[in-house]
């Protein structure tokens, strides 16, 4: 731990408790944005960059069993859920059932189509391969959030014994 002058120890105090009480709900909201944004795209023909793959995936992980036409509606619609869940905290278990199932699937295009996600495997992402990545950070958020359904919160500082 880095020791602060005693002059700056106060204001360091009131940053560390303003980080630990907003830091979840801002967690939230933006997972709940990018949801809500990226599913919102997805209910538009041809204006998610991921819509393509996302469809791919799916019929490949439903061994065709969905059809690719009802995909990135169902999928836009699931998002949004997520999204809207998070935004506004109901339904907060639910919302993160939701996106607990969601995002294992989000992954697997990494692994299915390496070939559309990365331009050299496995160092330089597609833009595709980016957007995918880019869900470790949500589900990590996920988790975090998670972690408080049953009132945890962050503490600004260690344990007190």
């Amino acid at each position: 731990m880095t020791h602060l002058p005693a002059s700056l120890e106060p204001i360091d105090l009131r940053i560390t408790d303003w980080c630990a009480r907003l830091a979840i709900l801002l967690l939230r909201l933006s997972v709940g944005i990018c949801f809500l944004w990226f599913g919102a795209l997805k209910l538009f023909p041809g204006l998610s960059p991921a819509e393509a793959l996302a469809t791919k995936t799916i019929v490949a992980l439903s061994w065709g069993m969905i059809p690719a036409a009802v995909i990135p509606l169902g999928l836009g619609i699931w998002e949004c859920l997520i999204g809207l869940g998070m935004i506004t905290g109901l339904w907060i278990r639910a919302t993160l059932l939701l996106l607990a199932v969601q995002l294992p699937g989000t992954i697997t295009p990494l692994f299915l189509f390496p070939h559309e996600c990365f331009v050299q495997f496995p160092l330089v992402p597609t833009l595709e391969g980016q957007y995918i990545i880019k869900n470790l950070v949500l589900a990590a958020a996920a988790l975090a959030v998670a972690a408080t359904v049953r009132g945890g919160r962050l503490v600004p500082g260690p344990p007190k014994v």
